[in-house]
């Protein structure tokens, strides 16, 4: 098995079961256009994320990494009537990329871009006293991870759900003297993730179009503080 067949594959289960319509390819297209890194989640990815977000009917999705929005389009398509998206992003061009995105998929009036660090940002959320999250997508800068999560809890209810990427990194993260800290950021959070008896969670390998990697999965159980 290689990283062709792992391609070949994802194209295959996307082509029926994950399918692009029009703002979902352009997405991906002026994304690519504007010089975005193209570490945007999967077809078959996104569709777990639409997929998740209607098996809660999500009404209020938290996410912590824009990019150009593609994955924030899929679970938007998913809210619940009268459902809102906050989506966090460092950079004020990766917004611009995303909010054009989101017009043209007709998502504007139901997705919030908000620009900057995102530990400046979520202080700020909880500030609002709004209703708790029922998703929580964790898909920014890995090394700090475990704040985000930390905020993640703060900021749900039991029964939400919180879904962090890229938590293998092509299995480098059982590397403990890693100077990445990108790695070394997935590790503390795998380490808080095991010791917080709030929630119950897993951790998933995949492999596909984006190589070698995975996710974890929670559920909150009580909450958070």
């Amino acid at each position: 098995m290689n990283q062709e067949t792992w391609t070949a594959v994802d194209t295959y289960i996307s082509g029926f079961l994950a399918s692009h319509d029009d703002a979902l390819e352009q997405a991906l297209k002026d994304s690519a256009k504007e010089g975005l890194p193209e570490i945007q989640v999967s077809p078959t990815q996104g569709k777990l994320l639409h997929v998740l977000a209607r098996l809660i009917k999500a009404r209020n999705i938290l996410e912590i990494g824009t990019l150009g929005g593609y994955s924030t389009i899929w679970m938007a398509r998913a809210l619940e009537p009268g459902g809102r998206i906050i989506t966090l992003e460092f950079s004020s061009k990766h917004a611009d990329v995303a909010r054009a995105n989101f017009d043209r998929a007709g998502l504007s009036k139901v997705i919030e871009v908000r620009v900057g660090p995102a530990l400046e940002a979520l202080p700020k959320v909880a500030a609002e006293a709004r209703d708790p999250f029922d998703l929580i997508f964790i898909d920014a800068n890995k090394s700090q991870m475990p704040e985000y999560f930390d905020w993640a809890l703060k900021l749900s209810r039991p029964g939400s759900i919180i879904l962090a990427d890229n938590v293998v990194r092509d299995g480098k993260v059982i590397d403990a003297h890693s100077p990445d800290p990108d790695i070394q950021g997935v590790r503390r959070f795998n380490e808080r993730l095991a010791s917080e008896s709030r929630v119950s969670a897993t951790e998933i390998q995949t492999v596909g179009s984006k190589g070698y990697d995975g996710f974890a999965l929670a559920v909150v159980l009580a909450p958070g503080k």
